[in-house]
């Protein structure tokens, strides 16, 4: 069996605390599982965060201390104060060392055996650049991650357009959403995008990669990446991988303002791969 190694990067910005919480603690047991799996050795746990609040990062190292113990280690990453989401975890993305690295939401919560499941399909298809995980809402819903590539209507339909017209598109939400090709419990490749921050990526593809660019301060910034690393390796979803997204309850109906950098991200996203409207 390979016992690979990991680089976990979790980027917060006045974050939620129980939903803080909840992402750490599941995700030290997933570490522990894998570790007693004999997938993983060393692990390190990165803690990024965009605030400005010294309280913030006191807080961040309580609850890192709280989590983890040796041998898996934590890094604290403050100071730098909102450099956005991309740039924020570019910071910890390149020169780990590790064989993976895994980029997470806080909103996130991994299932016991997700990172044991993920790491040792992951070094059985050597070909797999990065991987998006089974998603699940707390109600146990599904959540579908993989996306086509978005045209401008994708995107108004699933960002912005009201329940009644997004049922009256729903064949087209689901084809944008893939998900015929991943409601099977076999994994699926080739993925074009992924919308959440929960992926499991090669260290040696991220590096060929460059990263995630700046110019994406939080929206788009997945799928520009995801896009341009797609052209170095493969992608796929592994169903067994499995974890909880709480983005809608944390974030709610996107405000004004996330709106407007929705809008303006989305611009940005279509003037460096190409406009697609319907």
């Amino acid at each position: 069996m390979i016992v690979s190694s990991l680089q976990v990067s979790i980027v917060t910005f006045h974050p939620n605390e129980d939903a803080l919480i909840r992402c750490l603690y599941a995700l030290s047991e997933a570490i522990e599982f894998a570790r007693v799996d004999g997938v993983l050795r060393t692990v390190n746990v990165a803690l990024i965060d965009n605030s400005e609040s010294q309280a913030v990062v006191e807080r961040l190292v309580e609850l890192g201390d709280l989590f983890f113990r040796e041998p898996t280690q934590v890094s604290y990453l403050h100071g730098h104060n909102n450099i956005g989401f991309g740039a924020a975890q570019n910071l910890t993305l390149h020169g780990s060392g590790a064989d993976y690295h895994l980029i997470m939401s806080l909103n996130t919560e991994l299932a016991q055996s997700a990172l044991a499941e993920g790491v040792r399909w992951m070094n059985e298809h050597d070909d797999i650049g990065a991987a998006a995980p089974a998603l699940f809402a707390p109600d146990g819903s599904r959540i579908y991650p993989c996306r086509r590539f978005p045209s401008v209507f994708d995107l108004f339909l699933t960002g912005f357009a009201p329940a009644w017209l997004r049922s009256f598109f729903e064949r087209r939400i689901k084809y944008h959403e893939m998900r015929a090709e991943t409601d099977s419990h076999e994994p699926f490749f080739d993925i074009p995008c992924f919308s959440r921050a929960c992926v499991l990526a090669r260290r040696r593809v991220t590096d060929q990669s460059s990263g995630f660019d700046p110019a994406f301060f939080i929206y788009f910034g997945m799928h520009d990446w995801i896009l341009r690393l797609g052209l170095i390796a493969r992608t796929a979803y592994i169903p067994a991988m499995r974890a909880v997204s709480y983005d809608e309850i944390i974030l709610g109906s996107p405000r004004v303002k996330r709106k407007w950098q929705f809008c303006k991200s989305a611009f940005s996203f279509y003037r460096k791969h190409g406009w697609k409207w319907f």
